[in-house]
């Protein structure tokens, strides 16, 4: 079967669905590829290059409509391409079936089956295809270049001999994908930056990539992001009243306030008002990644950049993505060519529209005259839910003392019990044993004790426990290979020369592959 990428008729498009690299990655699942004239140069992929890796160059984009029986897109089609579709054709592209449904129901009537890219669920298994994270990502990273040339400072701070500059300080509102990867770039170009979430489990995340969580002094139970496909929930007014009165507080603070708090198929709620704004300080900057859903910033202006009053720059452009159009082209390919692969598991070149399978089924918007957007739950949850962590009690200074009294009987009671033990077994031995086994069966018994009271305290972060505890044995083992080297018999010798050499490649290499993860955590 022909899978086909037309050129996006969507005005300012410059991503293409189908890159050079992922045509001959579709031609190996047994496919034939083709792609409308021109359909990829402004990302950068010329026809020459799509004929050099096998692809046929078609004139028109209704010739490839009439051929192709999967037509790959970017964006949603426009109603002359819904016209163009046919019974039994397969269209994948961004569709977005909540908010067209009279897009779904024209070509459900064509008899064409619909997989939205949007769609994707959020499970492991479909990270993928995961077309949403993969633009968003680059929506993060472009908005931070983006605040770069609206603003007339360095990010990193500076000390020169013309002065001193201060970093930026930038706040990122919604640590999804988009706002990890602004927060990464951010730090990363030495600003200082700060985010927020109404999801407290990411704080951790935050935290990880060098920003400061900030944290609300407001107590309310948010909803786990297992139940809301990782996405945040709605929050109470009360907790809106508390996040927008910290906003209040540090908007002075802020020279770059990036926004991308957005839920798929909702408004985009308001987060930073006019007052906010007109607070910050003259060649600020705002980015509003959820410009294309109204705006998280208030006085936002759609696929526009103005410039406020009081000298604030605000960015409300939404084709960040299509502003990096050869990364986010080779991403979004290789996302539908992850998804023609489970299409086509015999890799046989033809498509098996397995409605049982968790991902195909949540992406399918129609399919065989029907329309089956929404989609039932998938059978494996998003993320699976954080287990809830009991507060530890605060102990008083006599509880504290009581516990470590308790603590230190239980302990002196467990080592007198193994001593105790270990006493009697060695005079059971002894009644049987002779004497000079029993001379080194002793020694062995108190280096086997001494080592395991020894190495068994060595933090783990340092030494893992099975080096530890291999190590230990060696050393025994290795000193007892030593006291009979020196033996009158050959094949004793011979054994003991065999454990000191094993043991001691077991000692050494312990000893530098510790090295080794230590200097992982070292910086230079």
């Amino acid at each position: 079967m022909k899978i086909g990428t037309p050129k996006e008729t969507f005005e300012g498009e410059n991503r293409v669905a189908m890159t050079p690299a992922s045509a001959k990655d579709l031609q190996k699942l047994g496919y034939e590829c083709l792609i409308e004239t021109g359909a990829g140069t402004a990302a950068g992929f010329s026809d020459q290059a799509y004929a050099d890796a096998g692809v046929e160059v078609v004139k028109t984009g209704a010739a490839l409509f009439k051929a192709a029986d999967i037509v790959a897109k970017v964006r949603p089609p426009s109603d002359t391409e819904v016209k163009r579709l046919r019974d039994g054709q397969t269209l994948i592209s961004f569709f977005y079936p909540a908010q067209n449904a009279e897009l779904m129901d024209a070509a459900n009537k064509k008899g064409a089956s619909v997989i939205a890219m949007d769609m994707v669920p959020r499970i492991s298994r479909a990270q993928k295809m995961d077309a949403l994270s993969s633009m968003a990502n680059i929506a993060g990273y472009r908005a931070v270049i983006e605040a770069g040339n609206n603003f007339g400072r360095f990010f990193t701070g500076q000390i020169t001999a013309a002065g001193k500059v201060p970093p930026a300080k930038v706040l990122v509102v919604g640590a999804g994908v988009a706002g990890l990867a602004a927060i990464g770039t951010s730090t990363s170009l030495g600003a200082i930056t700060y985010a927020f979430d109404v999801r407290p489990e990411v704080a951790e995340q935050v935290e990880s990539m060098g920003a400061e969580f900030v944290f609300l002094d407001f107590e309310e139970e948010q909803q786990d992001g297992s139940a809301t496909g990782g996405y945040a929930a709605v929050s109470s007014p009360e907790f809106a009243a508390a996040q927008l009165a910290k906003f209040r507080e540090i908007a002075p603070e802020m020279d770059i306030v990036i926004t991308t708090a957005l839920i798929p198929g909702r408004d985009a709620p308001e987060l930073w008002t006019k007052d906010m704004v007109e607070s910050m300080k003259p060649g600020s900057v705002i980015v509003d990644l959820a410009a294309e859903r109204g705006g998280n910033c208030k006085l936002t202006v759609k696929d526009e950049k103005i410039v406020t009053e009081n000298g604030v720059t605000i960015i409300g452009y939404t084709d960040f993505p299509s502003r990096m159009a050869a990364q986010a082209s080779t991403l979004y390919a290789t996302n539908i060519r992850h998804m023609m692969t489970d299409l086509t598991p015999e890799k046989d070149g033809v498509p098996n529209h397995n409605m049982e399978d968790d991902v195909i089924r949540g992406a399918t918007a129609t399919h065989k005259g029907e329309i089956t957007f929404p989609p039932p739950p998938p059978k494996v949850a998003a993320i699976a839910a954080a287990p809830k962590k009991e507060a530890p009690k605060e102990l008083t200074a006599e509880e504290k003392r009581a516990k470590e009294v308790a603590d230190f009987k239980a302990q002196t009671k467990n080592q007198v019990t193994l001593l105790a033990v270990g006493a009697a077994l060695l005079l059971g031995v002894g009644l049987v044993a002779p004497a000079s086994f029993m001379q080194h069966f002793i020694v062995f018994v108190l280096s086997v004790f001494v080592g395991f009271q020894v190495i068994w305290n060595v933090s783990h972060s340092l030494h893992t426990p099975l080096m530890a505890v291999t190590n230990a044995i060696s050393s025994i083992i290795i000193l007892g290979a030593l006291m009979q080297i020196g033996s009158g018999s050959a094949l004793v010798i011979i054994l003991a020369a065999l454990s000191v050499f094993m043991t001691g490649i077991n000692i050494f290499g312990g000893f530098l592959v510790t090295r080794r993860m230590l200097a992982m955590f070292q910086k230079s």
